[in-house]
């Protein structure tokens, strides 16, 4: 992991996301504090539903044509997001700020070549001629290593295998060498071989070319392999923030702390699968205290009436929970009172 700098590429304040339905305005983040600072990888980790896509979403403004109420800032470097131009938001995706989808099938467009489409991003954002745009296209293809890049560049989406079509999508993400890289989930439709394969990638280009990065996942073991901080996300709100040592292998959050106890390792050959009972909650309908206490094995009476406020129980290892301060993890992410 690289040292801590100054300056962070990424800082979210107090954003929150909702959007109008049947019974009026729903909050999907709510209040969420986030800084990425440079050459880091964050993750954004919890159940589906979450808010962790949505969060991510905002970084680039697109909530924008989906009729959400974003309140807050989310700023990447000096610009604030939040209050950019349509021009300038055009400008800032695919340039400074790359995206790599969960499905490439839908963000690539299926009538056009690939190599035309990486080119047309790099002519826009680059302004280089297209015979340039071309070369470069497949010098991308051969970074993410695609197997017969030139040929490649004359495919259609649909003449790719998944793996491929991802790695096709991390070069036009890359295309334009971006400070920030936006990940949602890029690995869920992927075989254990070629996520592997696709992590290892995305490390190594991190590496290679200092880029910083947020990338949204569920799974603990994508978690562990790529992050350098990790912040669990639960009912639209951030419950448990650090480094990846401290929240994958110390949590102190009940959330993350059962989290951790349903995967499965080498180790718990014998033992049985841990499991999270219940439902996150409906976030039209909140509860009045800790939206977890209803699925908490440790919850107290406070922590149906009030919600928690963030604490700190370690330098950079801020959790939300009522009991934080009661509770000692062991290195298993099991817990006991202190």
């Amino acid at each position: 992991m690289s040292d801590r700098m100054a300056a962070p590429i990424l800082d979210i304040a107090s954003l929150s996301v909702a959007y109008r339905g049947a019974a009026g305005w729903t909050p999907v983040v709510r209040g969420i504090d986030v800084r990425l600072e440079a050459g880091r990888t964050l993750v954004l980790l919890g159940e589906s539903g979450s808010g962790k896509s949505v969060t991510l979403r905002s970084i680039v403004g697109l909530l924008r044509d989906e009729g959400a109420r974003v309140e807050g800032e989310v700023r990447v470097g000096a610009r604030n997001v939040t209050t950019m131009s349509d021009p300038e938001l055009r400008q800032l995706r695919g340039g400074r700020v790359g995206f790599i989808f969960q499905e490439p099938m839908t963000a690539l467009d299926p009538v056009f070549r690939i190599g035309d489409q990486i080119a047309e991003t790099i002519v826009r954002h680059r302004g280089t001629t297209w015979k340039c745009a071309m070369g470069m296209a497949k010098e991308l293809f051969e970074l993410v290593q695609i197997p017969s890049a030139a040929r490649r560049l004359s495919a259609y989406p649909n003449e790719l295998s998944g793996g491929l079509r991802q790695r096709a999508m991390i070069a036009m993400a890359m295309s334009c060498e971006p400070e920030l890289l936006l990940a949602d989930e890029p690995t869920t439709a992927l075989d254990a071989t070629v996520q592997i394969q696709v992590l290892l990638l995305l490390r190594e280009i991190q590496k290679e070319r200092g880029t910083s990065m947020v990338f949204v996942t569920h799974d603990l073991g994508v978690a562990a392999e790529i992050a350098d901080d990790v912040a669990v996300m639960y009912a639209g709100q951030i419950v448990e923030h650090g480094s990846a040592d401290q929240v994958l292998l110390t949590p102190r959050h009940p959330y993350t702390q059962a989290l951790t106890r349903c995967v499965v390792r080498g180790s718990y050959r014998d033992a049985a699968l841990g499991e999270l009972g219940g439902a996150p909650p409906d976030l039209g309908r909140l509860p009045a205290g800790c939206s977890f206490a209803p699925r908490c094995v440790r919850r107290a009476d406070e922590c149906l009436l009030a919600a928690p406020e963030p604490c700190e129980v370690a330098p950079s290892h801020i959790v939300a929970c009522l009991r934080a301060a009661d509770m000692a993890a062991t290195p298993t992410g099991e817990f006991q009172e202190s």
